[in-house]
């Protein structure tokens, strides 16, 4: 008997094992195929992750932790195709996710996160902070790059000419976006689409689509809040051409990086399909992000009411006490000051946190000058004195506001110069305040890249640019120590109600014993000014700040920025346009023609050679700013220098500016859409 059951036993367990293998595949080929696949959840998912990234057990897509400057990179470990060998046209494709940024604290982020389309999974060479992982100082920008993100950036880094802290971005070889909207979605109103805003460091989970035709080199991006069915309009929508920038296979996944302070970036679903549109996620079955909505408990309280109801009377009344006693230490806390040992070291020009609290009426919005580096700027006014002040207001939870803090203080409060922004004084309660002259004029980028009612005139630029030669020259050699700005740019720059010139925001800047160099771990500045041996040794000279101060120059005297991105996708460097008119004999021509015909050319040309001769890429070929003066001054001839061999010079350092052109990827002429801001 029992010979005869073992085989219908045997063919019971094969077609079992055979049931279950069909039934595997099956299941794996309704999550992926050969082009598309879906995770409603990354369970025991196939990613391949990098640095901070991590699947956590509960199935959610983790790409950063609580390490401040790290990068996170999670890729589907198998390629895609991207473009047609055969016609060399960009292949469509769709993807939608899910994602939540938890910052640190409220309302002050980490940076963003990316999606990535790159030729390979491994891109350990990116930097964290406004890099995302994606790019670094010296390849950002690069066509050999061919990198595609979408990016959801939460810090705006005017370097890179974010429009604001709170953004999405198509990104092409660069973090300098092609086309980018601030985060909202699109709703039916009768008078057409009506966006509302989202904030990307909510907490929030929230979904978003990208779609590209091939064909039509149409790019497509929508978000919406997650329980927001598909909005019918995109926040961006964008026509671009990616046949330059694919390869035949190319690979998709996140990247995103932390800086001072960090952020929980997450993913919690995603799709993608390479020739068509990605599958729908499944939204009930998605995990949640640790923190969020818990489920009631579904049983009924067992205890009678009589109990129950006057132990929640109880806890009311005792909470009401709690709050009103919160907010009272809370009050009295925002009017304290914490005295540190840096009250007895930086002299006694400090303001009680109400004095100031008051002078800008609460630091209410209406006072509100501007915002950008790690604070906002507030106007106004002390009650005794009546003497108009500039308040910077800087959170205490950022580790980098309180370095700048401390280095204003240490530097530009010892600092005396007509040239140089005085600051008066600081405070610091719950917020790190400092407290400067009040400058009616404002500063001086928004005459010279802005459309001013009445643009600067040449004597009023020159006179400019003497004036910040002359701050600079005390900063470098007349102080008693040397002093590195390593910040020179017109936004930094501040007029008063004459338009005179005085250089401010001395954050970055650094002390130094004589004759000797600052050394930093990283490259700190504002691409355009920065000169190409930083990338190199990190180290900042009194040579660097001239090579700042040179493309100051230029910007002030030719009314551009010192890097500019076409609509080509092609970026010009100044320093270098300005040598195609010097070579054509057509220097003046160089000029900003905003500021009429009442100039001195003899001054314009030698601001320009000028310009020229401090841009060079040796450093020890720059003169130094006591040459500067001179020359400014017409006390020191210029040193006779070919146009030849200055090009010259400049062509062999390819790399000397630190920003390099991009192919053309946006076609010219097509408007790029998107909401308004």
């Amino acid at each position: 008997m029992l010979q005869k059951l073992i085989p219908l036993f045997l063919v019971i367990i094969t077609k079992g094992v055979l049931l279950a293998v069909v039934s595997t595949a099956l299941a794996t080929a309704a999550s992926s195929t050969n082009s598309s696949f879906i995770f409603n959840g990354f369970q025991d998912a196939n990613i391949r992750l990098n640095g901070a990234a991590k699947i956590e057990p509960g199935g959610i897509l983790r790409l950063t932790n609580t390490t401040t400057n790290d990068v996170g990179h999670a890729f589907y470990p198998k390629p895609f195709p991207f473009l047609n060998s055969s016609s060399g046209e960009a292949l469509s494709f769709s993807t939608s996710f899910v994602f939540a940024i938890v910052p640190q604290f409220q309302n002050l982020s980490s940076h963003g996160l990316a999606f990535t389309i790159s030729p390979s999974p491994d891109i350990s060479a990116g930097f964290p902070d406004q890099y995302f992982g994606l790019f670094n100082m010296t390849h950002n920008g690069n066509p050999k790059n061919r990198i595609v993100a979408v990016e959801l950036d939460t810090i705006q880094n005017k370097e890179f000419y974010d429009i604001n802290n709170n953004h999405v971005g198509i990104d092409v070889n660069s973090v300098i976006s092609l086309s980018s909207a601030p985060a909202s979605y699109a709703v039916r109103s009768s008078t057409g689409p009506l966006f509302h805003n989202l904030s990307l460091i909510s907490g929030k989970p929230m979904r978003i689509w990208v779609e590209h035709d091939g064909k039509n080199m149409q790019f497509n991006v929508t978000i919406a809040p997650l329980d927001v069915v598909k909005p019918y309009v995109p926040l961006l929508s964008s026509i671009v051409n990616l046949s330059s920038v694919f390869l035949d296979q190319m690979f998709v996944g996140f990247c995103s990086s932390t800086g001072a302070i960090y952020g929980m970036h997450y993913i919690l679903g995603w799709s993608f399909s390479s020739n068509g549109n990605a599958e729908d996620l499944d939204l009930s079955n998605i995990p949640q992000i640790p923190g969020g909505v818990v489920q009631e408990n579904s049983r009924k309280p067992n205890k009678p009411l009589s109990i129950v109801l006057p132990i929640g009377i109880t806890l009311l009344v005792l909470s009401t006490v709690a709050g009103v006693l919160i907010v009272l230490v809370r009050r009295r806390k925002n009017f304290s000051e914490v005295m540190q040992d840096r009250d007895t070291v930086y002299g006694p020009r400090r303001f009680l946190y109400r004095t100031l609290y008051r002078a800008t009426g609460g630091f209410s919005n209406k006072n509100l000058l501007g915002s950008g580096g790690f604070g906002k700027v507030y106007k106004g006014q002390l009650q005794k004195s009546k003497k108009e002040i500039a308040v910077k207001r800087i959170s205490e939870y950022s580790r980098q506001g309180m370095k700048e803090f401390i280095s204003e203080i240490s530097t530009i409060g010892r600092l005396r110069h007509r040239n140089l922004v005085q600051l008066l004084g600081y405070s610091q309660g719950r917020d790190l305040l400092l407290v400067y002259d009040y400058m009616p004029k404002g500063s001086l980028d928004k005459y010279i890249f802005g459309r001013p009612q009445e643009p600067l005139n040449w004597p009023q630029r020159f006179k400019i640019i003497k004036d910040i030669a002359s701050g600079l020259l005390y900063l470098h050699e007349e102080w008693e120590q040397t002093v590195i700005h390593r910040d020179i740019k017109a936004s930094n720059v501040l007029l008063d109600a004459e338009f005179n010139a005085k250089l401010g925001d001395f954050g970055l800047a650094r002390q130094l014993d004589r004759e000797s160099n600052a050394h930093t771990t990283r490259v700190i500045g504002t691409l355009g000014y920065l000169a190409p041996e930083l990338s190199i040794s990190g180290k900042a000279t009194t040579n660097t700040d001239v090579f700042a101060f040179g493309a100051f120059m230029l910007e002030v005297t030719c009314g551009k920025r010192p890097v500019q991105f076409r609509t080509s996708g092609v970026q010009m460097v100044l320093v270098d346009w300005v040598l195609e008119y010097w070579m054509k004999g057509e220097l003046i021509e160089a000029r900003d023609k905003r500021m009429g015909g009442d100039f001195a050319a003899v001054e314009v040309e030698l601001v320009l050679r000028l310009g020229c001769l401090c841009s060079l890429p040796e450093a020890a070929s720059r003169p130094s700013m006591s040459q500067v003066v001179q020359y400014l001054e017409r006390n020191l001839p210029l040193p006779e220098i070919s146009v030849c061999n200055l090009s010259a010079l400049n062509s062999s350092t390819p790399n000397h500016r630190l920003v390099v052109d991009v192919s053309s990827t946006i076609s010219d002429g097509v408007p790029i859409s998107g909401p308004p801001s």
